[in-house]
């Protein structure tokens, strides 16, 4: 009986193990580095390539680059024998699930697992644009030190004390930030989600509507995923709610944010500052945001430590392993979760 065969897009940093384990119950097949977009969907349709025999796919967010988006002319030339599609991180917007939905194609992420790495990321660019490191970071950088002044002439910061934090998405993410930022003595937390959690998850934080979260917070913290309905849920209208001198952090998708709108405000003070780990076109990031020194910011580092991509792309290997041995996924996403036709799935050996 032949192996089920298993496409493994993007590399592999730490997960070498799990895979050799995989590869004594699985094919796995690769794609060189250098494969365009156009050639990635002729390999799908070229009955001769291994590409076309694929039953369960993996994928990373940098192998993108050789396939493009996940979207519905790369689904429309997809392999019938595909079942699966395991992406390797929380957020999986580079994949148009409705029409991987249509093919009855599960589409699982990686969540939980991401929850203490981005959110240590967001509490450091949340204090670093709360007291203006940054800005300080730069002067001192610049020889500026001690010729400008005190702190190398950097604007004077502000303490959590008496601040009102304002988290757009309470998720396991969100929970998870709100935790860490509790001893620094903040005033309250608000939040706002789609639907309001069971008392349980929401930890001392007070539920409130969009338009309240905006107006009330000192400190506007982001955690939401990007879909449809989220792309630019903080545009010029958004910002124009929020207090004069309001702190933006955003560790979640670039997208969310107009990010035209947020320069201008940057620049106008309306916006006092804010910590950014993900941009809306990145890595194209552009220039006038670069050079605002009101921006802390990092190169989508979120998730950047050995230990955490290391259980990742471990976890992604055990949802492939899943699907082999039960047909279902670990990890389905929130859309394809009461699928009727996800319960008849048969595994692959």
């Amino acid at each position: 009986m032949s192996k089920p065969v298993v496409l493994r897009l993007g590399a592999i940093k730490y997960a070498q193990e799990a895979w050799e384990e995989l590869s004594k119950i699985a094919k796995v097949v690769t794609i060189d580095p250098s494969t365009t977009r156009s050639q990635f969907l002729a390999l799908c349709q070229d009955p001769s390539s291994e590409v076309s025999k694929a039953q369960v796919i993996s994928r990373t967010f940098a192998s993108v680059q050789q396939t493009g988006r996940f979207d519905q002319e790369l689904a429309k030339v997809l392999p019938s024998s595909v079942v699966a599609i395991c992406h390797n991180g929380a957020g999986y917007d580079q994949i148009d699930t409705p029409f991987f939905k249509e093919k009855k194609i599960q589409v699982s992420n990686v969540p939980e697992l991401v929850n203490d790495a981005t959110a240590d990321t967001h509490v450091f660019l949340l204090l670093g644009a709360l007291r203006n490191f940054e800005y300080g970071h730069r002067l001192m950088l610049e020889g500026k030190w001690p010729s400008s002044g005190a702190a190398a002439g950097a604007p004077v910061g502000h303490d959590p004390a008496g601040k009102t934090v304002g988290v757009l998405g309470l998720g396991g993410i969100g929970r998870s930030i709100v935790e860490r930022l509790q001893p620094f003595g903040f005033k309250k937390f608000i939040y706002h989600n789609r639907n309001r959690l069971s008392p349980e998850l929401e930890n001392g934080c007070e539920y409130v509507s969009f338009e309240e979260l905006l107006k009330q917070s000192d400190v506007v913290s982001i955690n939401i995923p990007l879909n449809p309905h989220t792309r630019h849920i903080i545009d010029e209208a958004a910002i124009s709610k929020m207090k004069d001198g309001v702190v933006i952090v955003n560790t979640a998708r670039g997208a969310v944010i107009d990010e035209a709108a947020l320069i201008a405000a940057l620049k106008s003070g309306k916006v006092r500052s804010a910590g950014m780990d993900v941009f809306e076109h990145e890595p194209q990031v552009p220039q006038e945001l670069l050079d605002l020194p009101n921006v802390c910011a990092v190169p989508h580092m979120g998730t950047h430590t050995v230990e955490t991509i290391k259980k990742m792309e471990e976890f992604v290997v055990e949802n492939v392993k899943s699907v082999i041995e039960s047909g279902k996924v670990l990890t389905i996403v929130p859309e394809l979760k009461n699928e009727a036709w996800v319960n008849a799935v048969k595994p692959l050996v």
